[in-house]
């Protein structure tokens, strides 16, 4: 009888799932997709990463640029910089021609997305011409990103060579359009963007305390200035622009140092800023005596 019952019980416990073993079971088989799920987020984030290095390495840069020099930008070996190029050129974001690699027409419209995805851009456009006539210096409209300055265009008249272009970047603790969206800025972000200042020229603002009094200065008067802070013989002034009661972007001249006259283009500056996000009608441009 005990062993006729011992084998009932044991072909009871052989049919069904004991519910401990079947929550271990399954909490284990949970872990292993979890554990399996970190694990081909790290390659994809070591895949991204990569991607974006490469990317990167075209920052500023005209012309195609050859396997090895990638391979030196990125800190990657040359297979594996080929693999991945070959990668973003099959999805149109890079080109190989006999020089090398140069972006491609795909990321070029991309881009193009991202600059007019905030109406910004259409809305400024004939102020910054006529601001650019009346006064005959280079003319940029950015945003701030990350504590950098992203310009979202640039508009010229006259033969002045600068180091700018649409999409291209700037720190913000060096230009005058970024210290002047900082300035309206939250301290935290302001702090992040301020952590990693290093010197550009003999003339960038290294001193905390001297970078606070200028964004205090700024927030005050609607105005920032760079002399020569982030290229040696160009200087800037800027205003925000504004919507409501926060700062959207910020508009400026940029020029020779000699040729900022600062009391005639802070009036210039800062109508066209407040003109651009009010809708104003564009007044005829009239060149400044200042700038000729």
């Amino acid at each position: 009888m005990v062993a006729l019952q011992h084998g009932v019980g044991s072909s009871a416990v052989r049919g069904n799932v004991h519910p401990i073993g079947k929550a271990k079971a399954e909490a284990k088989a949970e872990a292993k997709a979890e554990a399996n799920a970190e694990r081909e987020d790290m390659q994809a984030s070591t895949v991204v990463g990569r991607l974006e290095a490469i990317l990167a390495s075209f920052d500023g840069c005209d012309h195609a640029l050859g396997l090895s020099e990638i391979s030196q930008r990125v800190g990657l070996p040359k297979s594996t910089v080929h693999r991945l190029a070959n990668q973003l050129c099959a999805v149109g974001w890079l080109e190989r021609n006999s020089g090398g690699y140069r972006v491609g027409l795909r990321l070029l419209e991309l881009g193009s997305v991202a600059l007019q995805r905030t109406g910004l851009r259409e809305a400024a456009y004939k102020h910054l011409h006529s601001l650019a006539l009346r006064t005959g210096l280079v003319v940029h409209l950015g945003i701030l990103d990350h504590g950098e300055v992203v310009y979202l265009d640039r508009v010229t008249t006259t033969r002045v060579s600068l180091p700018t272009r649409v999409g291209g970047r700037e720190p913000a603790y060096c230009t005058a359009l970024g210290k002047v969206m900082l300035a309206f800025d939250d301290p935290a972000s302001q702090a992040s963007a301020l952590s990693g200042v290093r010197r550009r020229t003999e003339f960038t603002i290294m001193d905390p305390r001297a970078m606070q009094a200028t964004l205090d200065s700024a927030r005050q008067t609607g105005i920032a200035y760079d002399k020569e802070e982030a290229y040696p013989g160009l200087g800037c002034v800027a205003s925000p622009i504004r919507s409501r009661d926060r700062v959207i972007g910020a508009v400026s001249v940029t020029g020779p140092i000699a040729r900022i006259r600062a009391h005639s283009l802070v009036h210039e500056v800062r109508n066209t800023a407040a003109a651009i996000w009010s809708g104003e009608v564009v007044p005829l441009p009239r060149p400044l005596a200042t700038a000729r």
